[in-house]
């Protein structure tokens, strides 16, 4: 779908914050509250906007202590659907977050959430892996975030102390 201008920066200013009012990001854009509205709606069911997500720090929130783990798979292409068919398969699974056909060493990049490593193994031992096309899987727990989706989850202290200079 080729976007023009107006809409491309209707885009980029939801991207940045989707919780922004019609009338912000039409002043933001330069148009009028109907264009902008417009913009939105047609993206929306052109499925250009597929989602309006918050980016949440778990650790943040006590007795929430979930495991994301990334899983890169190795997979035998089926012929005539190549890899869409077992990447389908994967993705409908509950406990799968995201899934991303890859260059490399590997087919697919599988995120999930679970909240345990048990959880986790038990979800590559028993469905994953099990899968006819699945050849191999590597897994890697995710330890810290610092950054998701554009966002810095944490910068540190910020350093109080007075400057002194001489």
């Amino acid at each position: 779908m080729k976007l023009n201008e107006k809409e491309t920066e209707v885009l980029e200013i939801l991207e940045e914050n989707s919780r922004l009012s019609i009338d912000s990001i039409a002043k933001m854009a330069g148009i009028s509250f109907e264009e902008t509205e417009q913009i939105i709606h047609k993206l929306e069911r052109e499925k250009v906007i597929i989602d309006y997500a918050a980016t949440i720090d778990w650790r943040k929130v006590e007795g929430h202590e979930g495991v994301t783990a990334m899983i890169d798979v190795k997979v035998a292409p089926k012929r005539g659907v190549g890899f869409d068919e077992i990447a389908e398969r994967v993705y409908r699974f509950k406990e799968v977050q995201s899934v991303y056909l890859m260059s490399g060493a590997y087919d697919l990049s599988v995120v999930i959430e679970g909240r345990s490593m048990s959880e986790v193994a038990r979800f590559v031992s028993e469905k994953l892996s099990t899968l006819d096309s699945v050849l191999s899987t590597t897994t890697h727990f995710i330890l810290k975030k610092y950054k998701h989706d554009g966002r810095i989850f944490e910068t540190g202290e910020e350093d109080k102390r007075m400057v002194v200079t001489p």
